[in-house]
């Protein structure tokens, strides 16, 4: 077994077996499996070195990382190993583990974050000040002043950059460590080395008295990569607390009905299949199960997206986290606790965010390459100088040290963020919002974009559509009776009507609809069958409500959710582009059929609950398309998460926002052509900056390496590289709306 054991006021995992208090969980089957925090992981590569040690070990079946939530999910055979097993393959590669709490990981990852934050607050006061004496000693002053003076500047220098180098390169220094630990090279390598050697040799040369240092060209570099390293970690703690706003819709307790007809309230963590529980009006679901008496509205739009309630009665099946809007009713429990189908949207959500995990960028690709390339050019340029023999130890040193800072990857950090800065900034002036540092990248690849139907392609709020069929007198008696009512298609039907009085004596049935007495005859205004209703259903995907009376014909009231008015120009604008386009919806499959004929979509699927949205995107991605999801519901945070790339609109629920990559600040649509437009000029521009800093590598390496430039000609040269780059993204603002 695995026990918590605290050290340094944190859980640590240790080993005796017999703990009663035990993190391992095994089933009936004798699978055991167990889930951890994983502190120390910072990339791709990270998962795919775990994952892969793991799966080395007999007799473990699955093991899964999240990078987001730095979340370790490993199941195994308990007959033919254990989790201290595991836990000491883990420690043996250096990875810190504690077993998974959502609390836990949110205090780690505030420490992080403000271990981050005071790196880089060390490293930009650092590198402002020893610039300033840089300057001086560069500057036409410097031939004024004797040795002494530029001693001494050189000494102030060291004493501010060499702590500051200490302090602030530790989130370098220990990436570095782990990928040489475990036999790998990443982009944190090379930096680690250049920063370290340029630092050490700084000081050697001051304490020689020599002319040059370059003591800023390490502190600058921490400072300019720090910040990039801030924000990406900063997005991922953000992605990590989706999940936890998703579960925070459970119910926190249930009322059961015992054996006897007595009533008593329990947390749902002491619900069980087969127990019977009483939701009152206003209460949200416990569990999954079947209604077996009452009826009642239900909220459903967390399973389908629709904000119009769904009637309930006896033998229907209902979810966990839906809200009964009014009624009351009685559920035989089917599903509890992590059975449930909303902690099934929460599994759906971080086993997308897994597969989003592995999504290797340009830089990391480029890393891949790079770092051993710069590694073998300076290792080369060390030895071939002591062999030639024309120079000392030092002078060999100072030439391999110039080939690193020469060939630093500041362009190569800054090809990606400075456009992405950029980018960024103009679609924030059109209302988009962009939250994840990949995200642009991502939306440049896309091939297909994916549309939830109501509250994105329309409005999400039913209108009455057939007014002009309805008589002066039949509209306000309707309307005088939904008054007494907030359903939306009553609220819809107010609307519509001049305003009038309510009528008196109204009573809801919930579930079905209003009935009233109006000089002395009754009248009811709901649904079909409540009415009485005989007629085919009508062939126009509307809403409705019927309008009964004793003594007339029936009046039917119908109801659509409006398309947003630029939704059908947008969506022939991305079909213009060679994108697909789908539409993916929970309402009924006569109205999202109309809506995709209107809207010129040709593939579309209705009825569908979140994990038939996440199927439908992971068959897309096995048919090797790149899907961008475009949602707002509750519904639609599993399959914003699985898709490719995703966008929200800022009016959606908190939990489909915080699971998008872009949020439109409005609700306009013509905002998703001009995105993709600037996403696929700022790809263009990054690619662009590759290669120049591909060019300044092969002209400027071959100089370093013949000792024809300086540790501090190449400090230069690294930053006139980092100029250009940025000069570079900014041409981005030259492009017009009209493009898209």
């Amino acid at each position: 077994m695995v026990q918590i054991e605290q050290v340094e006021n944190r859980p640590l995992v240790s080993s005796p077996p017999d703990d009663p208090g035990a993190y391992v969980i095994v089933d009936d089957q004798g699978e055991a499996s167990l889930h951890l925090i994983v502190e120390n992981i910072h990339c791709p590569g990270c998962i795919h070195t775990i994952e892969s040690l793991l799966h080395n070990i007999d007799g473990v079946h699955k093991a899964r990382v999240n990078l987001s939530t730095k979340r370790l999910a490993v199941s195994w055979d308990d007959k033919k190993t254990s989790g201290y097993k595991i836990v000491s393959a883990l420690s043996a590669r250096d990875y810190q583990v504690v077993p998974f709490d959502p609390v836990l990981f949110g205090q780690l990852a505030q420490a992080e974050d403000k271990k981050l934050l005071w790196a880089l607050v060390v490293a930009g006061f650092a590198a402002i000040n020893v610039m300033i004496l840089s300057v001086a000693v560069w500057s036409g002053f410097a031939g004024d002043m004797g040795p002494a003076t530029r001693s001494l500047l050189h000494w102030i220098s060291a004493l501010i950059a060499l702590p500051a180098v200490a302090y602030s390169g530790q989130p370098f220094f220990r990436s570095a460590l782990s990928a040489l630990r475990n036999r790998s090279l990443n982009m944190d390598v090379p930096i680690s080395l250049a920063v370290v050697l340029a630092a050490g040799m700084s000081l050697a040369e001051t304490i020689r008295g020599a002319e040059d240092v370059f003591f800023d060209a390490a502190v600058m570099l921490l400072f300019f990569l720090l910040i990039g390293r801030y924000l990406d970690r900063r997005a991922r703690t953000r992605a990590s607390e989706v999940a936890q706003n998703l579960l925070s819709l459970r119910a926190v307790a249930a009322t059961v009905i015992e054996g006897d007809g007595s009533r008593r309230s329990v947390a749902i963590e002491n619900l069980w299949p087969g127990m019977r529980v009483a939701i009152a009006a206003g209460e949200r679901i416990p569990a999954d199960g079947v209604i077996e008496a009452g009826q009642g509205d239900i909220d459903t739009s967390l399973i389908t997206g629709e904000s119009l309630p769904q009637a309930a009665k006896a033998g229907q099946q209902v979810y966990s986290g839906a809200m009964l809007s009014n009624g009351g009713l009685e559920v035989r429990v089917s599903a509890a606790g992590d059975d449930t189908l909303l902690a099934e949207i929460v599994r759906l959500m971080e086993a997308a965010e897994q597969g989003r995990a592995r999504y290797v960028r340009l830089a990391d690709r480029a890393a891949a390459i790079y770092a051993p390339a710069v590694h073998g050019l300076s290792v080369l340029t060390f030895f071939g100088w002591l062999l030639l023999g024309e120079i000392g130890w030092q002078a060999s040193l100072m030439n391999a040290i110039a080939v690193l800072i020469i060939t630093c990857p500041c362009a190569l950090g800054l090809a990606v963020p400075a456009v992405q800065v950029v980018a960024s900034g103009i679609l924030l002036r059109m209302g988009v919002l962009v939250k994840v540092a990949d995200g642009l990248e991502r939306l440049a690849e896309i091939d297909t974009v994916v549309f939830d139907k109501t509250g994105t392609l329309t409005n999400g709020k039913p209108i009455l559509a057939n007014r002009s069929e309805q008589s002066g007198e039949d509209l306000a008696l309707a309307a005088s009776i939904a008054a007494g009512s907030r359903h939306p298609l009553a609220e819809a039907l107010v609307a519509a009507s001049n305003p009038v009085l309510a009528a008196h004596d109204i009573v809801e049935i919930p579930g079905m609809g209003l009935e009233a007495q109006i000089d002395g005859k009754k009248v009811r205004l709901g649904n079909r069958e409540w009415c009485g209703i005989d007629d085919a259903a009508y062939g126009d995907g509307c809403s409705e409500l019927w309008l009964v009376r004793e003594d007339g014909e029936p009046v039917r009231f119908a109801f659509r959710d409006q398309p947003k008015a630029d939704a059908s120009k947008a969506i022939q604008k991305l079909l213009r582009k060679g994108l697909q386009v789908h539409l993916l919806s929970g309402d009924r499959s006569l109205a999202v059929e109309l809506l995709a004929k209107d809207m010129g979509i040709a593939n579309w699927t209705a009825q569908a609950k979140p994990d038939e949205k996440v199927k439908v995107l992971e068959a897309l991605h096995a048919s090797g398309r790149k899907v961008l999801m475009v949602g707002d519901g509750l519904n639609d945070a599993p399959a914003l998460r699985a898709a490719y790339v995703s966008a929200a609109f800022a009016r959606g629920s908190d939990v489909s926002q915080a699971s998008a990559d872009f949020i439109f600040q409005n609700p306009r649509l013509r905002s998703l052509p001009w995105a993709y437009a600037v996403a696929c000029m700022a790809r263009n521009l990054i690619l662009q900056n590759f290669g120049f800093a591909l060019m300044y590598n092969l002209v400027a390496v071959p100089l370093a390496m013949a000792g024809l430039i300086s540790p501090l000609i190449a400090a230069v040269a690294m930053s006139a590289s980092s100029i250009v780059v940025t000069l570079n993204a900014l041409r981005l603002r030259f492009l017009k709306s009209g493009n898209a």
